[in-house]
């Protein structure tokens, strides 16, 4: 599993906004041009980065979902999510990891509290290599949204039953063929009140016509990262709960996954659990 490297895109950025400041001391400025020349060299470099992905993006990417994975598109996604969680002051704690599959693909299923859920995740769990499904408006946005299309990432659209189907039925043949592991928050959205939203049943068919096993985990405090930023740092807990073999997965239905799958999660976060 990705070691937890998350910040040393930013530390690289911190290093050159330093150099330059020092290579301005040792020619003579003063300490507030060197200091003006730190903080311009900082923004600079962020935003080359930013226009490098952006120009990668339109290289490398995709307007629409793809059949093979871009590497370059994967690793851009998880570079621009260590950047993020880095901006954000996130300090994410994994653990479980060790129940992880050695071998093959899976659907990763998790409840959702943030944007920052799938940030979290592609940065700590790049070597997974998981595509997530996202609602339509985010797969529109400029430049990210490219990468994301050629990453495999998918929009599905849970207010039209029939394209909502051809994300599930594409998601289902990533794993299938071997392409990605797919990244499913089955609440559909976020949870404004920190609770456990309804399940969605039928994203379940993913992993059944798949044929792969689920991952099931939880993850807190990716909710605080608006309140405390950008003053405060913000501990998120990813906790991967457990594995659900092919043969648990085809011989329950639909709803009987979806059913546990919430009650485990809503077990952990100490929620009412359902009969």
């Amino acid at each position: 599993m990705h070691k937890n490297t998350s910040g040393l895109v930013m530390a690289c950025m911190i290093c050159a906004a330093l150099g330059a400041s020092f290579g301005a001391l040792g020619a003579g400025l003063n300490w507030w041009q060197a200091l003006l020349i730190c903080l311009g060299t900082f923004v600079a470099v962020n935003l080359l980065f930013i226009v490098f992905w952006y120009v990668v993006a339109l290289i490398a990417g995709s307007k629409g979902p793809v059949e093979n994975q871009s590497p370059i598109c994967r690793h851009g996604c998880a570079i621009i999510a260590e950047w993020l969680c880095s901006w954000g002051r996130v300090h994410a704690v994994v653990s479980g990891t060790d129940l992880l599959p050695q071998e093959g693909r899976f659907l990763w299923v998790c409840n959702h509290r943030s944007a920052y859920d799938p940030v979290v995740t592609a940065d700590r769990l790049r070597d997974c290599n998981i595509a997530f499904l996202s609602k339509p408006s985010n797969m529109n946005l400029p430049g990210i949204a490219r990468l994301a299309w050629g990453a495999c990432f998918l929009a599905i659209d849970r207010e039209n039953d029939r394209e909502a189907l051809k994300a599930i039925l594409k998601a289902a043949d990533f794993l299938k063929r071997g392409v990605c592991s797919i990244g499913l928050y089955p609440e559909g959205t976020r949870t404004k009140t920190g609770k456990l939203l309804p399940f969605h049943a039928g994203s379940f068919k993913i992993a059944q016509r798949g044929n792969a096993p689920i991952v099931l985990a939880a993850i807190q405090g990716s909710e605080n990262v608006g309140k405390n930023f950008p003053f405060r740092r913000t501990v998120v807990n990813l906790d991967i709960l457990e594995v659900i073999p092919v043969e648990k997965v085809k011989a329950m239905s639909t709803q009987e996954l979806s059913s546990y799958c919430r009650n485990r999660i809503a077990g952990h976060l100490g929620e009412e659990v359902e009969e």
